[in-house]
C-alpha cells in the first residue's frame, strides 16, 4: 500500500491543472512576445514550425507554473473556441502531442487552480528550458506597444468613434471642399492608450515642448503615403515606408496578419521594429510607435492608404 500511495502522490504532482491555452501559429500568436511569428517562437526557445503550436498553461500538483507545448493545434483551437462560447471543454493533450514542458508562463494568467498551492516558479532545474516569465509591460516599450495594437484591433469600433474625420483630417487652411480628396496631413491628436474609448483625445502637447505644434514644423499624421507627406510625423512616415517595403520584400512570417472584419473588409495588423499598425481595409489606420509612449496616431484614408492596405492584405497570413 505504501508504494501505491507514493505513486498516487507522484501522479498528483505530475498532473497539469489546465488554466488556459493560446495558439502560437503564423496567423495567430501572442503578439506581446514579438513582432512576428519566428520572434514569438524564439521567446519560448521553439523552432518556427509552419503548422505552429498550442500552448497549454497550467499548474502541477504542487502549484508550480508550467507551459506545455503541443503540436496538436486543432485540439487547442477547439478548446479555445469552446471556452469563448462559455462551454466546458476538457483539454487533455496526449503524450505523443507534447513537444516540450517549459517551466513558468510566458504570459500573465489571472486565475489559479483550486485546491493546490498558489502559482509559483518550479525548481530551476525542472523542465525543458529556461524559466519563462511574461514580458515587462509596466513601462512603454515594444511589448506594451503591441498590446495597445491588440486592444485597438479588438475594440476597433470604440476607437474609431473617437476620430472625427472633419477634425483630424481637415486641411490646415480651412474646410475641405465637398467631394475633394482628404487633406494629406492632419493635426496630430493621438488618443492616449491610457484613456478609455469615448473619453476623447488625449490633451494636446505644449507647442513649445513637443510634437503637435501647428507651426511650420508641426508634426502631422500622414494620409497613408510615405512619399507624399513631407510634413507628416516622421515616425509614422517611417512605419508606412517600412510597410510599403513589405510589399516588395516579404517580411518574416506573421509580421503582417489579416483577420475577419464586418462586411467584406479585413482587419490588418502589421508590425515592425519600433512600430505597430492596425487598419481596416475599407477605412483608416492607427499607428503606435515606441518613440511615442501611449499615443495612438490616426492615419487618414487618402489616395495611397487603400492601395497599401490592399497590397498588405494579399501577402498577409490568415487564420485557417
Amino acid at each position: 500500500m505504501a508504494g501505491t500511495d507514493e505513486e498516487a502522490v507522484a501522479a498528483a504532482d505530475d498532473a497539469l491543472y489546465v488554466l488556459t491555452a493560446v495558439l502560437l501559429t503564423p496567423a495567430q500568436f501572442p503578439s506581446v512576445l514579438g513582432d512576428d511569428y519566428p520572434e514569438a517562437c524564439a521567446a519560448l526557445g521553439l523552432a518556427p514550425l509552419v503548422d505552429g503550436y498550442g500552448l497549454v498553461l497550467g499548474q502541477d500538483g504542487a502549484g508550480a507554473r508550467w507551459t506545455v507545448v503541443v503540436d496538436d493545434v486543432s485540439l487547442v483551437a477547439v478548446a479555445i473556441a469552446s471556452w469563448d462560447c462559455g462551454m466546458e471543454y476538457d483539454l487533455s493533450p496526449g503524450e505523443r502531442t507534447v513537444v516540450a514542458a517549459l517551466p513558468g508562463w510566458p504570459l500573465d494568467v489571472a486565475v489559479a487552480a483550486p485546491g493546490v498551492p498558489a502559482p509559483h516558479d518550479p525548481a530551476r532545474d525542472a523542465g525543458d528550458g529556461p524559466l519563462l516569465t511574461p514580458p515587462d509591460t509596466s513601462v512603454w516599450g515594444p511589448a506594451q506597444r503591441r498590446l495597445g495594437a491588440d486592444e485597438i484591433a479588438l475594440r476597433w469600433t470604440a476607437w474609431r468613434e473617437q476620430i472625427d474625420d472633419a477634425t483630424y483630417f481637415a486641411p490646415a487652411g480651412g474646410s475641405r471642399p465637398e467631394g475633394s480628396e482628404p487633406e494629406e496631413t492632419a493635426q496630430r491628436r493621438g488618443s492616449g492608450l491610457g484613456r478609455e474609448p469615448g473619453e476623447g483625445p488625449a490633451p494636446e502637447r505644449d507647442p513649445e515642448t513637443g510634437p503637435g505644434a501647428e507651426d511650420g514644423g508641426g508634426e502631422s499624421v500622414a494620409d497613408g503615403t510615405a512619399q507624399d507627406a513631407p510634413t507628416g510625423h516622421r515616425g509614422v512616415r517611417r512605419a508606412l515606408a517600412e510597410a510599403h517595403a513589405y510589399v516588395d520584400s516579404p517580411p518574416p512570417l506573421g509580421r503582417v496578419r489579416s483577420s475577419f472584419a464586418p462586411g467584406e473588409a479585413r482587419t490588418l495588423r502589421a508590425d515592425g521594429p519600433g512600430w505597430s499598425m492596425v487598419a481596416r481595409t475599407d477605412d483608416i489606420a492607427f499607428v503606435l510607435l515606441d518613440e511615442e509612449p501611449g499615443e495612438v496616431l490616426p492615419v487618414g484614408r487618402g489616395p495611397e492608404l487603400p492601395r497599401l492596405l490592399e497590397a498588405l492584405d494579399r501577402l498577409a497570413v490568415r487564420p485557417s
